[in-house]
């Protein structure tokens, strides 16, 4: 069995490369899950300003790989039955926590898209919509605070999502074939 971590900016796609490897027999486990239970236990309306809070706080209390820590229980189980893929790995903690615990079985996709291409659609999407000003304080706070351009310069293999839907995936599949 595989796992298959994809990483990318907010707005990069991850999600739809997740949906891709889900028509392929892959299950998906997306770590923002963790999160948007965390707000809603807490009461809290779904949004940027508290998503970012309970992010701060379970990577205070479980370390810079909390995600992955968090997850492994759902990952393993889901293992039993089919590959997985992860959409949404966040820190460089977490693929390295990941990668020690599946060692071959792990490859780290990154999703690639110009914030002038990402930051539109951010503002557009149904669930979690950013202004141009959250997503580059967004941007910042992920690369500066949680390493999240580690893995996307170590990852085995990058798709650029520049162009059309089509295109990005066609990308995607190629992917998908290159790890079956």
């Amino acid at each position: 069995m595989k796992v298959v971590a994809i990483v990318g900016m907010a707005g990069a796609g991850k999600s739809e490369v997740a949906h891709q490897f889900e028509k392929n027999g892959y299950t998906r486990i997306r770590f923002g899950d963790i999160t948007d239970g965390e707000v809603k236990k807490r009461g809290l309306e779904l949004n940027e300003a508290n998503e970012h809070q309970v992010r701060e706080q379970l990577r205070k209390e479980y370390g810079m790989a909390a995600y992955a820590k968090l997850n492994l229980s759902r990952i393993d189980e889901a293992l039993e039955k089919s590959n997985v893929v992860v959409d949404g790995l966040y820190s460089w903690e977490e693929y390295v926590l990941l990668k020690n615990y599946y060692g071959d079985k792990l490859s780290l996709v990154a999703v690639w898209s110009s914030p002038k291409t990402r930051y539109p659609r951010l503002s557009k999407r149904q669930i979690r919509p950013l202004t141009n000003k959250e997503a580059a304080a967004r941007d910042k706070s992920e690369i500066e605070n949680i390493n999240k351009g580690v893995p996307i310069a170590m990852a085995d293999f990058i798709i650029v999502n520049e162009s059309s839907l089509k295109e990005f995936i066609k990308e995607t599949k190629r992917v998908i074939a290159r790890l079956a």
